[in-house]
């Protein structure tokens, strides 16, 4: 997904960035898991460490710290955060 949109995949949230919840595409039972973990639309996610591999990547959500695959989080679309747009953008510099 677009950057230029306004909305990205979770998979491109630069670390230490925040984002909304926009959608989940996902389907069956990761998506239960994910709904249950408190992924849903609205909820506030940061990026907050990858492995050194570069997969999986660290997630904050609702003060839990949970570990995503990128092709699991490039089909988790997020907004980000008003105020934060401005700090990741001159991180991506």
């Amino acid at each position: 997904m677009s950057q230029c949109s306004g909305y990205l995949s979770l998979a491109e949230l630069p670390l230490g960035c925040a984002g909304e919840v926009v959608a989940l595409e996902i389907a069956g039972a990761i998506r239960r898991r994910l709904l249950d973990l408190g992924l849903v639309p609205g909820a506030r996610i940061t990026a907050v460490r990858r492995s050194p591999a570069g997969d999986p990547t660290v997630f904050r959500i609702r003060g839990a710290l949970i570990a995503l695959r990128a092709q699991d989080g490039r089909r988790i679309i997020v907004r980000p955060v008003e105020g934060a747009e401005a700090l990741c953008r001159a991180r991506d510099r």
